[in-house]
């Protein structure tokens, strides 16, 4: 339709020009008076034709133009859901949300504007010049004499104009990442004064941009006045020799008008050239951005015909386990050799860096080892469908994010068709419910943005009740109870002694009374098993285990009795 639309104005806008030419040769001059209605209404005609021509061509451009971005807005949203957690450690968040809008809309330009522009005046080029030579072939080519400069001038200003706009789009993007940075911390710059430090950041960011936009219109200020004038001296040479040839008899006035009239529209279509050049060199820098998100290879894909991993008993095995991360050269995990049988709470302990998260990382297929398997019954996890997998296995991590919306909303958040006597049942179990009914709205009070408006061990109760509501065979618990006080730390280790039974449960503390009780504690160190066994088993021979005991003890931690392993004193 867009086709159609532009040929038929295109076409149409051919006419006019030649419907002068009868008014001034035969209505006017040859005094043929009664032509001068009908052809005046068929300028009328011809004018509103060419409307409604160029309705369709818009519209249908526009439409197609949206259609794409839409789709390309959906492809990006859903490779970014896929990519691994270790690509969003390097990429910050504001540069990704300037390529899913502002590149993505820039792209919409170039598409819904720049496509059929340059069709419609590659088109009208090839007629005019076609008419042109058709209506006196001498005064085309006088009037083309300046066509090579202005070719060449178009050639330079897209050559320079490309990279100042992909510079434009990189700063635009780290503008954007420097706002949502700041307006995401702003407690802790607030905490810590330093609003003058970053307001003189985002001044020197917006300098920068401010900076390569001036680039860019220089550019602009400089070539476009030098095209249109190129452009204007080929009317100078019309009026000249056209002139000449119509006091001699060669060209009739009409001709000359019209001839005139077709130089005009062939003139607009170099002019273009100039914005159109400068809108592909802007959806190709965006283009660019946008395909380097889309590029990025996805690690944890699911294999053709994987199976729906049904429900689970909870036995656990990793098989001689190595993890090393793209672009790294050492391993953050070697010969790992895990068992969880069901029902067992397998504790790790170690050192930052150590490789626990790492570990506990390769149960849900956040990552894949590099050798070795994880199976669950017996079945190696990457032979199974990842929603499948992730549905049994529950995780609480140490980072809690809550969603900008209600309390509710973010306990159902696995399982959204949850009756409220169940998400009631999972916030009792988290010690949470009593918290909620003291809102003045309830289950449906909105939490802020990241669960601004809850306290840390509020917010990781929240976590831990929508993770408890979706009944996961496996429940993995990393560091869950470091945002919380001693006292609601020992209601939440209430809560789970119940949820854990019968639920193979992988826990990672730096507070050994959260890991006494476990069936199976792992010491790591430079992602190496070094040391395992029961609490009590480690106090008599585990050297590092020790170690860590006493520092504790001795910084008031904890108290424990190293003989029996029990209880808070």
């Amino acid at each position: 339709m867009a086709a159609m639309g532009m040929t038929g104005m295109v076409t149409l806008n051919m006419m006019i020009p030649w419907l002068t030419k009868r008014v001034i040769d035969e209505a006017l001059t040859l005094g043929q008076h009664h032509l001068l209605i009908p052809l005046s209404l068929a300028v009328v005609g011809v004018a509103a034709l060419r409307g409604v021509a160029a309705f369709f061509q818009r519209y249908s451009m526009e439409y197609v133009a949206q259609h794409v971005v839409y789709d390309m807005r959906s492809d990006l949203y859903r490779h970014l859901q896929a990519l691994s957690f270790s690509y969003y450690d390097d990429m910050r968040t504001g540069q990704l949300m300037a390529r899913v809008t502002g590149d993505v809309e820039t792209l919409r330009r170039m598409i819904g504007f720049g496509i059929i522009n340059l069709l419609s005046n590659i088109f009208t080029f090839g007629i005019v010049l076609f008419l042109l030579f058709s209506l006196h072939w001498r005064l085309a080519l006088v009037s083309l004499l300046l066509m090579p400069f202005l070719v060449y001038t178009v050639a330079q200003f897209a050559t320079k104009v490309r990279p100042a706009y992909r510079d434009i789009q990189a700063q635009l993007a780290t503008l954007t990442s420097t706002l949502q940075e700041n307006v995401t911390g702003v407690r802790v710059v607030r905490a810590f004064a330093q609003e003058e430090s970053e307001r003189e950041k985002f001044r020197h960011v917006n300098e920068g941009y401010f900076q390569k936009e001036l680039r860019a219109v220089k550019m602009w200020a400089f070539y476009f006045p030098l095209m249109n004038f190129l452009s204007q001296l080929g009317t100078v040479f019309v009026i000249w020799y056209g002139g000449m040839e119509v006091m001699q008899g060669r060209l009739t006035l009409g001709e000359l008008v019209a001839f005139n009239a077709y130089l005009l529209m062939l003139i607009m279509p170099l002019r273009m050239v100039g914005w159109i050049v400068n809108l592909y060199q802007r959806g190709i820098a965006s283009g660019e951005r946008v395909f380097e998100v889309l590029d990025e290879p996805i690690l944890i894909e699911e294999k053709p015909g994987a199976r729906k991993l049904g429900e689970i008993e909870g036995h656990v095995r990793l098989d001689d386990v190595f993890f090393v991360y793209p672009g790294a050269s050492e391993p953050v995990l070697s010969h790992i050799n895990i068992e969880a049988k069901p029902g067992q709470i397998i504790a790790l302990l170690g050192g930052t860096g150590s490789g626990k998260s790492t570990l506990v990382s390769l149960i849900p297929r956040f990552h894949d080892p590099s050798h070795g398997r994880v199976l669950i019954d017996g079945e190696d996890i990457r032979d199974v469908t990842l929603s499948s997998l992730r549905r049994q296995v529950g995780v609480v991590m140490q980072d809690t994010f809550l969603f900008s919306a209600t309390i509710l909303e973010n306990i159902s958040y696995g399982r959204p068709d949850a009756s409220q006597e169940e998400i009631e049942w999972a916030a009792r179990s988290a010690r949470i419910h009593d918290f909620i009914m003291t809102l003045p709205k309830g289950y449906d009070t909105v939490v802020g943005e990241r669960g601004v408006g809850l306290s840390g061990g509020q917010k990781q109760r929240v976590a831990i009740a929508r993770t408890l509501l979706i009944n996961p065979g496996v429940l993995i618990l990393d560091d869950a109870t470091s945002s919380v006080d001693t006292e609601t730390e020992h209601l939440i280790q209430q809560a789970l002694a119940v949820l854990m039974e019968n639920r193979t449960t992988f826990v990672i503390s730096q507070r050994l009374s959260s890991i006494k009780d476990a069936d199976e504690i792992i010491v790591l160190e430079d992602g190496r098993v070094v040391e395992r066994g029961t609490h009590e088993q480690l106090m008599k021979t585990g050297r590092r285990y020790q170690e860590i005991y006493h520092l504790q003890v001795e910084d008031g931690r904890e108290r424990i009795d190293p003989e029996q392993g029990g209880g808070m004193a």
